[in-house]
């Protein structure tokens, strides 16, 4: 790791072990503590004889009489003899979750002692329990307080006396103290996280019994090395540690800055946490950090009726080429989640789900996708709304038939025919679309298209006088490759063969209309195109209420003479805002055609998803236009939404230059703009749109549909 800021990371003897299966934390202090409370209670024994015996000194015939017991005696009760230990040593306390504070000690004793002995401090096991809670409670006169280093002297840095001063709660000079505040106070001194242990001292002084607590601070911080971390940045790490670089090493600091880095990976869904720390001499610490590896990714097929494992379909290589994840890489749990939803919306699964499991290798994790395969294809009915009839809501009623397979070849790719029939319209469409060319690493889809259908012509050639009707017929055959650009950005790029003509009611191909306006570029029964087609789509999160920007380019290629030559262009723009439980959608649309183009291929406004409490249509018809909508929908009663809208739609004074004028000749005004309410019903289909609405010529009009505008 570089060098950076004054901070040296290079490779700490504090050893911080890990968490182990051995007796638990409680259970190791409380075998200590009963230690220490026996020589603590020894302590106590001791300085109450020796207050007695200051208070009752021998007379000169005993003294010039002393036996031997006599020696014993007062060497038993004199406090030079006295000790207590006291020992925390944290063997399996999880370092990741609370404090790193591991060790402590408590020894009282008294300068100028030259003789001990253990024979005056046996105390019985029985007189110890029945005496104990009395003298925990017992005082001592202690008339100073100091703070020292191990070996008695005073600490060459002044603040870390003053951190143990700090820390001391009852411990003060001229002060009663008991065993248990004395053992509270050790503990405090350790919390505070500078000192790897600290020491009691009682001395015996001519004022009086001095309390000294003698000190051993942790090291300096002068470096660091990180072992493991592959995926953590060396920049948080210098961030983390910087600040204590030259300073003495703080383990309640150690331990929130560990905490900080577990929760690290845990904010991304990483598996990975610090696994242990070291201190070495020179002040470098060693972290060691553990980051689970991928180490094999297993597709695993579940019968959809008894869950148990069974053959797939689906080639596995198949689902494994969409997951980000990938062998070697350190699991996230983020990046799992992202994996089923991406093979979910493939719509082979019926059930999708990720387990990790051990491998063998350590610090690996095996991943098993569980999958429950849908039924792969079949046939399916359906009808529908046409939004180019005018003539009332029943003429505008299809049906549908189709076959599907979702998954030919076990490669998920997909075949659709499809027959759609109404009194005018009939479309038929055959599909198919391998959303991910083999062998393509930029997740490229190819679609291969042919249709032929008839739509009504009423868009932009409707209102006969002679209440007749035509429709326009198309052939059309095309590929199309699309694929993702960048993040919510996808991009689509296709030729297209189109051969386009009208008809009237019966059928014949017609080249005019009632009013003579022409109805192809050409002048024959049929206009031919060749079109270059280029798309661009943003999305936001992907519902209807998020952001969304859509550019499309047509260019009419003249690979023969008789083929139109043009280009238009196409933009849709929707922003949503939360107002409250309210939202509102703001969306733009507009386009352009320059060049030779059949007049039905004119831009038309007016309509269910154009600008309503106008027909289909009825606003006008352009080489231009454009359509503003705002929307405010609000909740109602359970999947019943209400809206409250207004649009607004103006073809750019570009109408004439359509040819044969068909909006001039039937009167349509070139803009307009309506506004009303409506309510919307969740359905299987998409949404139920039922609105009311008024035009700004006082007309009314209801409009039904199904999905949301475009």
């Amino acid at each position: 790791m570089h060098q950076k800021d004054g901070v040296c990371f290079t490779s700490s003897s504090l050893k911080i072990p890990l968490p182990s299966s051995n007796l638990s934390l409680s259970q190791t202090l409380a075998s200590q503590l009963a230690r220490t409370r026996h020589s603590a209670l020894q302590f106590i024994d001791s300085l109450r004889n020796r207050s007695n015996y200051v208070k009752n000194p021998p007379t000169r015939s005993s003294e010039s009489t002393k036996s031997k017991l006599g020696i014993r005696s007062l060497i038993r009760s004199s406090p030079l003899l006295c000790s207590a230990s006291l020992s925390l040593t944290n063997h399996n306390h999880n370092i990741a979750r609370s404090s790193l504070l591991c060790s402590a000690s408590l020894s009282l004793s008294q300068q100028g002692s030259t003789e001990s002995t253990q024979s005056g401090l046996e105390v019985s096991q029985k007189g110890q329990s029945a005496t104990a809670g009395r003298y925990d409670e017992e005082r001592v006169l202690i008339s100073e307080v100091l703070v020292r280093n191990k070996d008695g002297e005073e600490l060459e840095r002044k603040d870390l006396e003053m951190e143990a001063l700090t820390a001391l709660k009852a411990c003060r000079a001229n002060s009663a103290l008991t065993v248990r505040e004395v053992q509270e106070d050790v503990h405090r001194i350790i919390d505070s996280g500078y000192f790897s242990s600290c020491m009691p001292v009682a001395v015996d002084t001519r004022d009086g019994i001095r309390l000294v607590f003698q000190v051993e601070p942790n090291q300096e911080f002068h470096g660091l090395v990180c072992e493991g971390a592959n995926v953590l940045p060396s920049k948080f790490l210098e961030d983390a540690f910087r600040d204590g670089h030259g300073k003495v090493v703080n383990l309640k600091r150690l331990d929130e800055v560990i905490n900080s880095i577990n929760g690290w990976y845990m904010e991304r869904g990483l598996f990975g946490l610090v696994s242990g720390v070291d201190i070495f001499s020179g002040g470098i610490l060693r972290l060691q950090v553990a980051e689970a590896e991928v180490n094999n990714i297993s597709i695993r097929f579940l019968d959809r009726k008894t869950g148990e494992p069974t053959k797939g379909k689906t080639k596995p290589e198949t689902i494994l080429r969409q997951l980000t994840t990938k062998k070697g890489q350190v699991y996230s749990m983020l990046q799992g989640k992202r994996d089923v939803d991406t093979v979910s919306t493939m719509g082979l699964m019926a059930d999708v789900s990720i387990i990790p499991q051990p491998a063998g290798d350590a610090g690996k994790v095996d991943l098993i996708m569980n999958v429950v395969e849908r039924p792969s294809g079949g046939f399916s009915a359906g009808g529908g709304i046409s939004s180019g009839i005018t003539s009332g809501p029943l003429s505008g009623l299809i049906g549908s038939f189709a076959y599907s397979h979702r998954n030919l070849f076990g490669r998920n790719q997909k075949l659709n025919i499809s027959l759609e029939r109404g009194q005018i319209d009939s479309i038929f469409r055959i599909n198919y679309t391998d959303p991910w060319i083999e062998g393509d690493d930029k997740r490229t889809s190819r679609t291969i298209i042919v249709q032929n259908s008839r739509t009504p012509g009423t868009l932009v050639h409707g209102n006969q006088h002679d209440n007749s009707s035509l429709s326009i017929g198309r052939v059309t055959a095309g590929v199309e490759f699309s694929r993702p650009i960048r993040p919510k950005w996808s991009g689509t790029a296709g030729i297209i063969f189109q051969h386009a003509g009208a008809r009237d009611e019966k059928g014949n191909p017609i080249i005019k209309d009632f009013y003579g306006s022409p109805l192809t570029a050409s002048g024959k029964p049929y206009d031919d195109m060749l079109l270059a087609k280029f798309e661009s789509v943003y999305t936001g999160s992907g519902d209807q209420g998020s952001s969304m920007f859509a550019f499309n380019m047509e260019q009419g290629l003249p690979v023969m003479p008789e083929w139109l030559f043009f280009n238009r262009v196409n933009a849709r723009a929707r922003k949503g805002v939360e107002i409250g439980p309210a939202r509102l959608l703001l969306s733009l649309s507009g386009g352009h055609v320059v060049g030779n183009f059949s007049p039905h291929e004119a831009f038309a406004i007016g309509g269910t998803n154009s600008v309503r409490g106008y027909e289909e249509g009825a606003v006008g018809s352009g080489r231009s236009y454009v359509v503003g909508c705002s929307e405010v929908s609000f909740p109602m009663l359970g999947p019943v939404e209400g809206v409250i809208f207004a649009d607004y739609g103006h073809d750019l004074w570009s109408g004439p230059n359509v040819p044969g004028d068909p909006a001039g000749a039937r009167y349509k005004p070139g803009s307009g703009y309506g506004y009303g309410f409506g309510i919307r019903v969740d359905s299987p289909l998409g949404p139920l749109r039922l609105e009311y609405a008024f035009n700004d010529k006082q007309a009314k009009r209801f409009h039904f549909g199904v999905g949301y505008r475009n």
